[in-house]
Order: structure tokens, then C-alpha cells, then sequence
């Protein structure tokens, strides 16, 4: 039994240098997890990030089996829907997981950016990180709207006309974008068959891309922890920072635990309330798309609400459409208009934690405001919730430069 059992380890061994002479397979292992040195302290806040790796494998696996038998055209794909679901074995089960999975995506996104934010995550040296991570958050953006056509449902008709319908209030090109992108004069078969292969060849491939840039830029300025302290700075004899573990086994073996925790929420909502209540598939796309019956209200998903009610609050149309805009791509200046020397929030000053808070309390105000119907109340709340959004970030250069901010320490705190 030693004997085969040396021959079997001998046999792998061989097998790992054959393919390490022609591959960096050792040399990837030992940079990116073997010999990857990562802060002591991560908590809970750091399990995102991974949570959001295994939710694109998720999403990338069911996407595979529901395009088998998808039919991407407005005759058939209601109906190809209702296939899956029905007769297609275990079809239920893969459209539920793909459609929670769209929620769980942007959940974890959300919490995962909020702790860049709690963290400082987003300052120097991390200023390229940071852009690689809100660029992946933007695609992920598309990648969702293209999806939600895909059903052919009343919501994912309406909602994808009125969504192209504001490229037409932009100035000159407006129009001719407008057309551009629907490939049609309405929302259409050619639409769909346009929206269909970005969602699940082209956009897919840009995710793979920026992941990837993500995870080296991560592994080239390492990674930030609750101290904000850079662990980089302090090293031991062999080079190896003494306020750092090596990520594998240690926190492989923590992030393996979170993604059990999460998966049992996670099938738990698959099983039991696949459509959360109207919240991750909307009742209005049980219904096939008709051209010629707008729903009563037409409101986003989830994950869109807080930027929806942006649009809505603003009474000019072009204004609307800038506002929303800025209001997604202002994260991209968050580098540079966060003046203070320090990251983390537990060694900032008041004026940084009550920013933050009320950025978080108008986030979700907005998301709220955004699946309601329009009334004079609302719109006034969406106007007020929306100034304090923007306020966030335009006012940071200088609530930031005169924080009290407390000192930080030298080295990681367990």
C-alpha cells in the first residue's frame, strides 16, 4: 500500500513539473495564493469580493445551460421561457438560480464597495484597483440591462424602451444613438437578437477581462485591511510583512466557510422565494410582452431604483439622463476628492462617518423612491435625497481636508 501510494505522489509530482516547465503553474500558485501575503485582520467585510467570484461562476454556468434552450427572437422567446420552466428538466431550478443570481450579484457588489468606502479601499496606492473595480461594476451594469430584455416579459419590453428612449433626450446625436442601439425604430426581434448576443458573448468576455485586471492589480499593491495600515512597509528579514498571512491556506479555508454560509442563503431564497416578493423577477414579466399595452407602472429592477429615481427627480429630460450618468460614474473621482491622509473609518474624524451615513441612508431612500409610482411627495423626496447623494462626493474635498482624524497606528490591530 506505501508502495503504491509513493507512486501515485511520485506520478502527480512528475506530472507538475512537466507541466511547470511549460506553464508558470507553481509560479501563479505561489504569487496569487501560496505566498500571497494578505492582512491578519480581515473580517467580515472582506468576504464579498469572493462571494462576487462565485456568483459569476454561478451566473456563467446556468447561463450556459438556459441559452440551450433559449430562443433569442420576440415570436419564441416568452415561450422558450415557459419551456425551461416547465418542461426542461430541472429548468425551474437553473432559471431561478440565474435570476437570483442577478440579485445576489449587485448585493454583493453593493456591500463590497461599501467597504472600499468604509475602508478607504479606493486611496493611493489602490487608485487603479479602484477604476478596474468600478469599470467592472459599470459592465456588470449593461450585462444586467442586455439580460432583462431577454424574457420577453410586459416589464423587460417596457422597461428597455423607456431605458433607450432617454438616449434620445442627449443633444444632436440623441436620436441616431436611440436607433443606433435598439437597431429599430421600436424595441423589436432585431433588438432582442442585438441585446441577446452582448449579454452572453460580449460583455461576459469584458467581466472575464477586468476581473482579471482587477485580481492583479490587487495582488501587485496588496490588499487593504480595517486599519488602513499598509502592511508592506513592514517586513522581517526574509522580506515577508509581519502583519500579514499567507492567503492560502488561511483565509482559502475562511472565504470556503463564507461561501457555505452563503450558499445556504442563497438556495434558500431559490427555493422557497425565487421572485423576493416582485423585487427580483417582477410580476409584470410573467406576462408576454405587448407593444400595444403599457403596464400602469414601469419602474427598473432593484439594483437600478436609486439611479432611476435620480432621472425622475430632475424635471428636464437631458438633465435627467446627466444626472443619472454622473451619478454612476462619480465613484471614478473618488480618489481624488477624498483629501485626508487616512483610510479607514476607525481613525477618521465625525464629519467623514456622518457623510457616509447619510450617503447610505440616501442610497436606499432612492432605491426605494425608485419602484414607486411618481407623486408630487415622492418627487420632492427623490429631489432632497438626491442632493445629499451628490453632496457626498462634491463637498469630500473639503469636509475631509479638516476632519479631526485620530493618528494611525504603525502596525495591524488583531
Amino acid at each position: 500500500m506505501a508502495n503504491i501510494e509513493k507512486n501515485i505522489i511520485d506520478g502527480l509530482t512528475g506530472l507538475r513539473d512537466w507541466v511547470d516547465d511549460r506553464f508558470p503553474l507553481m509560479q501563479n500558485w505561489n504569487e496569487h495564493l501560496a505566498k500571497y501575503y494578505a492582512p491578519k485582520n480581515f473580517n467580515f467585510w472582506y468576504y464579498f469580493g469572493s462571494f462576487a467570484l462565485l456568483v459569476f461562476a454561478i451566473q456563467i454556468l446556468t447561463g450556459i445551460w438556459l441559452t440551450m434552450n433559449y430562443k433569442p427572437s420576440a415570436a419564441d422567446a416568452f415561450a422558450s421561457v415557459e419551456y425551461i420552466m416547465r418542461d426542461v428538466s430541472w429548468g425551474w431550478f437553473i432559471r431561478y438560480m440565474h435570476s437570483t443570481g442577478a440579485s445576489a450579484f449587485f448585493i454583493v457588489i453593493y456591500l463590497h464597495m461599501f467597504r472600499a468606502l468604509l475602508y478607504g479601499s479606493y486611496k493611493k496606492p489602490r487608485e487603479l484597483l479602484w477604476l478596474s473595480g468600478m469599470g467592472l461594476y459599470l459592465v456588470l451594469m449593461g450585462e444586467a440591462f442586455f439580460g432583462y430584455l431577454l424574457p420577453w416579459g410586459q416589464m423587460s419590453y417596457w422597461g428597455a424602451q423607456v431605458i433607450i428612449s432617454l438616449f434620445g433626450a442627449l443633444p444632436i446625436i440623441g436620436d441616431d444613438l436611440s436607433l443606433w442601439i435598439r437597431g429599430d425604430f421600436v424595441v423589436s426581434d432585431v433588438t432582442l437578437n442585438r441585446f441577446f448576443s452582448l449579454h452572453v458573448i460580449a460583455f461576459p468576455l469584458l467581466i472575464f477581462g477586468l476581473i482579471g485586471a482587477h485580481i492583479l492589480a490587487l495582488h501587485e499593491v496588496g490588499s487593504n485591511n480595517p486599519d488602513g495600515v499598509e502592511i508592506k512597509k513592514n517586513k522581517n528579514a526574509e522580506g515577508i510583512p509581519v502583519d500579514g498571512i499567507p492567503f492560502h491556506p488561511y483565509y482559502t479555508v475562511k472565504d470556503i466557510f463564507g461561501a457555505t454560509v452563503f450558499l445556504i442563503f442563497f438556495f434558500g431564497v431559490v427555493f422557497f422565494m425565487p421572485e423576493m416578493n416582485g423585487y427580483f423577477l417582477e410580476h409584470a414579466n410573467f406576462v408576454p410582452a405587448d407593444p400595444l399595452k403599457t403596464p400602469e407602472h414601469i419602474a427598473p429592477v432593484w439594483y437600478f431604483t436609486p439611479f432611476y429615481a435620480i432621472l425622475r427627480a430632475v424635471p428636464d429630460q437631458l438633465g435627467g439622463v446627466i444626472a443619472m450618468g454622473l451619478a454612476t460614474n462619480i465613484f471614478l473621482l473618488l480618489p481624488w476628492l477624498d483629501r485626508s491622509p487616512v483610510k479607514s473609518t476607525r481613525y477618521r474624524g465625525w464629519n467623514f462617518r456622518c457623510a457616509l451615513t447619510l450617503f447610505v441612508i440616501s442610497f436606499l431612500v432612492l432605491g426605494w423612491l425608485g419602484m414607486q409610482p411618481v407623486t408630487p411627495l415622492f418627487t420632492w423626496m427623490a429631489r432632497f435625497f438626491s442632493l445629499v447623494y451628490f453632496a457626498f462626493f462634491l463637498l469630500m474635498p473639503f469636509y475631509t481636508a479638516i476632519d479631526n482624524d485620530k493618528s494611525v497606528p504603525d502596525r495591524v490591530k488583531d
